[in-house]
């Protein structure tokens, strides 16, 4: 009965894997193309001064296709877990400004973020549950204590890279909503400050000029203060229950 049961399960999974191996390819072969191509030099910050003063004349003729593109292609970058995310946020700022450009990452970053950890669950996860099971336990016990709080400190905090937390969350339970509409109040004290710093882009020298220690220090102090008050007011419910 038993092999039967297998017999049977068998067709309706190989549609799935075959679906599986597509996407696989499908992924593989857009990251190929990039490295193949050398396309990560388009998004560097020597690239981008190179090209800003040009750039900016189109984006100032054709503001709205021009919006479209950069939003397209910052979806791309994200959601493919490419190199550039930085700079790309710093062109939005120097391309089109502090709130429109803020707009256009906010949107694009957290779209692409969410493309990202579909990809990661759909692609990796059972990969990686059988073989890193005890890791991702500590993840998933995180988010089932704290659920959307866990989140939005480890987007607050600097030190933790961006597609890392994608592919991450990916391989967790966590909902998919409760992923994007976190992320994108998590990430956008770090895009509002990254798409300002793109619109004084002649002073910035290199990315490490962005982030100050000190700023670095208030996102950690920010992005932990949520679990600290959380945990707070819990300690504080049970020693008025005990009373």
């Amino acid at each position: 009965m038993d092999e039967l049961s297998e017999e049977l399960e068998r067709p309706a999974a190989r549609p799935c894997r075959i679906r599986r191996i597509i996407l696989l390819l499908f992924v593989g072969g857009l990251v190929a193309l990039f490295f193949l191509f050398d396309l990560q030099h388009y998004l560097t910050l020597d690239y981008l001064k190179q090209v800003h003063g040009s750039t900016l004349s189109t984006v100032e003729l054709q503001p709205v296709s021009s919006a479209l593109v950069f939003f397209s292609l910052y979806v791309l970058v994200t959601g493919l877990s490419l190199p550039g995310a930085a700079v790309m946020t710093l062109a939005a700022g120097a391309l089109f400004g502090l709130f429109e450009g803020v707009a256009l990452v906010s949107f694009a970053s957290t779209l692409g973020a969410s493309i990202a950890m579909l990809i990661s669950r759909t692609l990796l996860r059972d990969w990686v549950q059988q073989r890193f099971e005890r890791q991702l336990t500590a993840v998933n016990e995180g988010l089932a204590r704290d659920g959307g709080f866990y989140l939005f400190s480890i987007r607050m905090v600097p030190l933790f890279p961006f597609f890392i937390v994608n592919l991450v969350m990916g391989l967790s339970r966590l909902k998919l909503w409760t992923f994007y509409w976190v992320s994108q109040l998590g990430m956008l004290a770090g895009t509002f400050v990254y798409v300002f710093a793109g619109t004084q882009l002649a002073r910035i020298g290199s990315l490490a000029d962005v982030l100050s220690p000190g700023l670095i220090a208030a996102f950690t102090l920010l992005g932990l203060f949520p679990l600290l008050a959380r945990k707070l007011l819990s300690w504080a419910s049970r020693v008025r229950s005990n009373h």
